[in-house]
């Protein structure tokens, strides 16, 4: 069994539509961001090494990429408490959407296998969607490198 993400989505496709429960016990779906670039990000979990360098680079960004006209969301299938817990300690800037029933990480093909330290497990994959202002993806990043991620991102942002 590959341990790599099953991404069936392509460039150009539209992006699959949802609602989720979000940190500070907020809700939002998808096209709520209609008109903006939406840098949807799915990471493997809260307070862990290169999920918080990932978080961390794009809280670092936050402002150029608002001036691109872009909202980052990071998903995650942990608790809304635990984002929470997560914004605090790194003062991030943006908007973590909880997945805990998987929906989402399943739509976009980001669960799976995994190996880590010979242990094998079901996970998300780190990867990154670049969603355009009419909702079509625009950009896929399948393989993400938690150091230098947002910079990469935001030279992609129109």
């Amino acid at each position: 069994m590959p341990f790599e993400p099953i991404i069936t989505l392509k460039e150009g496709d539209k992006a699959p539509a949802f609602s989720a429960p979000t940190n500070a016990a907020g809700k939002i779906s998808l096209k709520d961001f209609k008109g903006q670039q939406i840098i949807l990000y799915f990471y493997p979990k809260d307070n862990t090494p290169g999920c918080n360098k990932e978080a961390c680079g794009f809280r670092d960004q936050h402002k150029k990429i608002e001036k691109k006209n872009a909202v980052v969301l990071g998903v995650s299938i942990d608790s809304t408490k635990s984002h929470d817990k997560f914004i605090a300690k790194f003062e991030l800037p943006f908007t973590l959407v909880s997945d805990e029933d998987r929906k989402i990480v399943t739509a976009y093909g980001v669960w799976g296998r995994k190996k880590f330290m010979g242990r094998e497990y079901d996970g998300t994959y780190r990867v990154t969607f670049l969603i355009d202002e009419a909702g079509k993806i625009k950009k896929i990043w399948p393989k993400v490198k938690a150091e230098t991620h947002a910079e990469e991102v935001l030279a992609e942002l129109s």
